[in-house]
């Protein structure tokens, strides 16, 4: 047997080198279109599309990446980067690799766009209660990832209308900004958000600046009925930051600074409105982490990678909002918060627990607080099939008005019931649904699915009996595999097992799906 050249001994040992000791010497970008490759989709309507969309720029994409040309080779902050590229929200699929161009180390950055522009329409009926909205979502504006959106929706109580903007690299790489109003019939509110925040693991600081004011109507519930009302007017700006003690790319210890500066009242709706009061917080906590994500498919979308923070994190922090702040002699003290996710992973499933509590001690005692927990199990054990067994509760005590726990508004109760059928300061809710993959691509732009479900919940006030029901049934789940983020719509016929509320035995739901790795 002959022995390998001395030309061949160097080429395994140039091939052979540790990828982290290499410098990126360039960085390829390919943006593919919405249906690049064709696939299955139907060619005319392919080419249609493709004609009409704004491609995502390059130079966007490269912004976006934790990593330059000229920096040595780091595989944390490849995943991280494909991470943040996927919540731009403007991809369907993302993909990085390494790669030699003329002789030179790379990374090539391959991108697949999302039909981003739709007109913005949606149902929902839950128990014979409505809710629908029309209006014009851009999600990629001329290939720039940011939003805009234009939007009227009509509920039970009130209709509103929803301008809003997003830009996620504005004036500076990694800085974002929001702003938002909302025209309602009985008041308006706008918001913005503008800042650096930790935007990676490793990242060393961040400073977020928001504010937030309006008039409006703040609607409060009991048996599924308007029980009363108050008409707030707030003026509230805030700055947060903060820098990292430890930074790596896998933990972090992060010390936050925080103020907060509201002026506003509360009054009667029919009464004259209450004189104003001003008043600041400030704190700082501690936030410690361990960076963990599982990437999965068909979890919460079709035909698409999702991002499911399965991280531990721990945080701890304390305000404090003293009478020479503002704060009437009644209410003034010091705010502890705490927040904590335990989480694991494993090749077809993941499980977390989450727990969060913060409230006001004053002189006198607790003066207000909040303590939510909720786990999550979820198993792909099986083919095409996704199976999500969820529980999670709460209880708040004085909370301001509008503060309330609602199931309806937030999507976290059974399904089957109408608007505000469950309202109060108590609140639980257990789920088992078994999501199943039936058509993976329906002519090259749907996924189709089926999910049998049962869940039991309920929400009460603290001086009530609980208020509870459960359903059990069948979800037909619709989403596009086209699309930004491909949200699923879900049809649910389900009968309902507690008596007590209006409407039959069954009720057929329409809404978007509950996201489980949001929650």
């Amino acid at each position: 047997m002959t022995r390998p050249s001395f030309v061949v001994l160097l080429l395994i040992g140039a091939l052979a080198r540790p990828l982290a000791g290499q410098t990126v010497d360039t960085i390829v970008v390919e943006n593919r279109n919405i249906f690049e490759p064709l696939g299955d989709a139907p060619g005319l309507l392919a080419r249609l599309g493709d004609a009409l969309h704004v491609r995502t720029r390059a130079s966007v994409i490269r912004r976006t990446l934790l990593f330059d040309q000229g920096d040595r080779y780091d595989s944390a902050k490849v995943v991280e980067s494909e991470r943040a590229l996927r919540g731009l929200g403007v991809f369907r699929n993302v993909e990085l690799d390494t790669t030699h161009v003329d002789g030179k180390f790379g990374v090539r950055v391959a991108t697949a766009d999302g039909w981003s522009t739709r007109p913005q329409v949606g149902f929902s009926s839950a128990a014979g209660d409505v809710t629908w909205d029309l209006g014009l979502v851009e999600k990629n504006l001329l290939g720039t990832a940011n939003m805009v959106l234009a939007d009227y929706q009509r509920t039970p109580d009130r209709r509103l209308v929803t301008l809003l903007y997003q830009a996620p690299g504005f004036l500076l790489r990694r800085a974002g900004l929001t702003v938002a109003y909302e025209d309602l019939s009985d008041g308006g509110f706008g918001f913005w958000s503008y800042g650096v925040p930790f935007y990676e693991t490793g990242a060393r600081a961040a400073l977020v600046t928001s504010g937030s004011a309006g008039r409006l109507r703040v609607l409060r519930f009991r048996d599924g009925v308007l029980a009363d009302s108050v008409r707030q007017r707030v003026l509230q700006l805030g700055l947060s930051g903060g820098v990292a003690l430890r930074a790596t790319d896998r933990d972090y210890a992060r010390l936050r600074l925080f103020a907060q500066w509201r002026r506003g009242s509360y009054g009667g709706y029919a009464a004259a409105a209450a004189p104003d009061s001003s008043a600041l917080a400030a704190g700082a906590g501690l936030e410690l982490g361990r960076s963990h994500f599982q990437v999965v498919e068909g979890l919460d979308k079709y035909a698409r990678r999702e991002d499911v923070d399965v991280s531990e994190r721990l945080w701890l922090g304390l305000w404090a909002a003293p009478r020479a702040f503002g704060y009437a002699p009644g209410r003034a003290g010091v705010g502890p918060e705490i927040q904590a996710q335990l989480a694991t992973a494993w090749t077809h499933g993941f499980a977390w627990f989450h727990l969060s509590a913060d409230g006001l001690l004053a002189a006198s005692g607790l003066d207000s607080g909040r303590v939510e927990t909720g786990v999550t199990l979820m198993s792909q054990a099986l083919p095409r099939q996704t199976l999500v067994i969820h529980a999670e509760g709460g209880a708040a005590s004085n909370v301001a008005p509008g503060s309330e726990f609602d199931l309806w508004l937030d999507q976290n109760g059974p399904r089957a019931f109408g608007a505000h059928a469950f309202t109060g300061t108590r609140r639980y809710w257990l789920v088992a649904e078994d999501r199943v993959l039936v058509l993976h691509s329906l002519l090259g732009l749907f996924g189709v699915g089926l999910a049998p479900f049962a869940e039991w919940g309920g929400a009460w006030y603290d001086a009530e009996r609980p208020r509870t029901g459960g359903d059990v049934g069948l979800a037909l789940r619709l989403g596009s595999t086209r699309s930004t983020r491909g949200e699923v719509t879900e049809i649910s016929l389900g009968e309902r097992f507690q008596r007590g509320y209006a409407g039959g035995r069954w009720a057929v739901t329409v809404r978007e799906a509950v996201d489980f790795s949001g929650r």
